[in-house]
């Protein structure tokens, strides 16, 4: 159905009342129709929030809700985790129920930490659900970003929603690395040791960076309190803020929609907000809540009270960070140790190119993704179809080898347990990545060009002859032919999408 509202003025005379006049109200009437007066809540109401707003239906469009629903999943636990966790770094002695550790010094936080998780009840399914909510939050958001470059969703007039979400993502990963800091365990700390050499690293302004974070020398007195500010409140607001808005633009722009009968760029065709898809977003937030609480009871995470409190004269075995970070580490593993000598100072390049320069380069790149093709393209229509990843070879494969550069460098974060594991020396895995990381993002491109120009050939085809049926007939004349089936006018639409869309093509 498409996206239209009736007109209210209308409706309002057909009641009997002129445009002038108020219908008798009670108090909160009264109070309401003060609000609006001055606001103009209704006026919004109608325009951009309206009950029968359409929204499209498809599978993939899901993947946004689970990344919302596991925030919402985040705020909740979050608060329980708030009443009980002493942000301190002061020195105490533990005497909790957990025995191995019993008459340990430690931080306040680790002790408030192992009370959370074994002293309150259902503080350790909590602490764990909100863990598992943090990765699947951060996972959501990559693959809807990925879903929306495939599509070609985030072309005009999106453009600043995809910016939005792109920073979401990167406030999601420094929210997550905050609060894997905050328990004060020997695997967050070396984290946390790990990024005060980062800090150092740059340039000119390093070790002062390093002091305002830390308040002195690491490790200080001041990191997990001010960890705990940053976790709790700066950016859950930030990210609270930039959801509210994102929901805000994907109403006023319209949701996209796949290309379909009776489908075009001027409406929408879908469900109402409500009771429709309430309804279902609603059993979907009580399923990503069900999978997330079933997760967080079965399936142990982090379990600090295994590493102990930390110590900077120690290091764990085999210490990685949470996945989400794992591929900065993975080229700070690689890149050979270059280093710079300059007026009596050392440039570290080997921690400056993989942690200082390639995340921020690497997020630059993808929030500038529509303005790049838009450019390059010279494309300056309004799209609120989307494209199938085949119908852009050219964006497809781009998006794959930025694919294959983050996979390989996810994966070269853990080359010493490749190692193990396979039985090779660390250095041949070491050599192999360093070729992989240049050599696989552009495998990855001319692969998928060409996979899905191909594809494009085979749709044409279809197009043109239809289904092969398996079913040989004989002609009067004797000769030997295959029963073709033509395509569904819903195929048939899909497979002609493309040339209405005005895509890169390819044959």
């Amino acid at each position: 159905m498409p996206d239209h509202q009736p007109d209210l003025s209308s409706v309002a005379q057909t009641n009997g009342t002129s445009p002038g006049t108020r219908a008798p109200v009670g108090r909160a009437g009264v109070v309401a129709s003060w609000a609006d007066d001055r606001l103009g809540l209704a006026k919004a109401n109608r325009s951009l929030f309206s009950l029968r707003k359409v929204f499209p239906d498809h599978w993939s469009f899901l993947l946004g809700e689970i990344a919302l629903w596991s925030f919402a999943v985040l705020l909740v636990t979050g608060v329980f985790l708030t009443l009980w966790f002493d942000p301190s770094m002061a020195d105490v002695t533990y005497q909790g129920s957990y025995d191995s550790l019993r008459g340990v010094h430690m931080s306040a936080a680790f002790a408030s930490t192992l009370d959370i998780s074994f002293d309150v009840r259902g503080g350790l399914l909590i602490r764990q659900m909100h863990h598992w909510a943090a990765h699947i939050f951060i996972a959501a958001m990559l693959i809807h970003l990925l879903r929306h470059a495939l599509t070609g969703s985030f072309r005009k007039p999106r453009e600043i929603n995809w910016i939005i979400g792109c920073l979401m993502l990167l406030l999601g990963t420094i929210e997550g690395f905050a609060g894997y800091s905050l328990p004060d365990d020997l695997l967050s700390g070396t984290g946390l040791r790990a990024a005060d050499g980062f800090v150092k690293a740059t340039p000119v302004v390093g070790t002062y960076m390093s002091m305002l974070l830390f308040g002195g020398e690491f490790p200080g007195d001041v990191a997990i309190p001010r960890l705990f500010i940053l976790h709790v409140l700066l950016i859950p607001g930030l990210l609270i803020a930039l959801v509210a808005l994102h929901l805000i633009l994907v109403v006023y722009h319209k949701h996209t929609q796949w290309p379909g009968p009776g489908r075009t760029e001027q409406n929408v065709v879908g469900y109402p907000f409500l009771p429709v898809y309430m309804a279902k977003a609603g059993a979907f937030f009580l399923i990503v809540f069900g999978v997330i609480a079933l997760m967080g009871g079965l399936m142990s995470i982090n379990p600090v009270w295994k590493y102990g409190p930390y110590d900077p004269t120690k290091i764990t075995a085999g210490v990685q960070p949470d996945w989400y970070l794992a591929w900065p580490d993975g080229l700070l593993r690689i890149i050979p140790a270059w280093e710079t000598h300059l007026w009596g100072h050392t440039v570290s390049w080997n921690i400056i190119i993989p942690i200082l320069v390639a995340p921020p380069l690497m997020l630059t790149l993808v929030a500038l993704l529509p303005f790049l093709e838009s450019r390059i393209t010279g494309d300056k229509r309004e799209h609120h179809l989307l494209q199938r990843p085949r119908n852009a070879p050219t964006r497809t494969a781009l998006v794959a080898a930025m694919i294959a550069f983050y996979g390989i460098a996810w994966a070269a974060g853990g080359n010493d347990i490749l190692a193990i594991k396979l039985h090779l020396s660390i250095n041949q895995i070491t050599y192999a990545f360093r070729v992989l990381i240049f050599l696989g993002p552009v495998i990855a491109f001319l692969i998928t060009r060409r996979w899905c120009i191909s594809l494009q050939r085979a749709d044409n085809e279809r197009l043109m002859h239809g289904y092969e049926t398996g079913v040989i007939t004989r002609s009067p004349e004797g000769g030997y032919s295959e029963k073709h089936l033509p395509v569904s006018p819903e195929e048939a639409y899909a497979l002609t999408a493309r040339d209405r869309s005005g895509s890169d093509g390819g044959p």
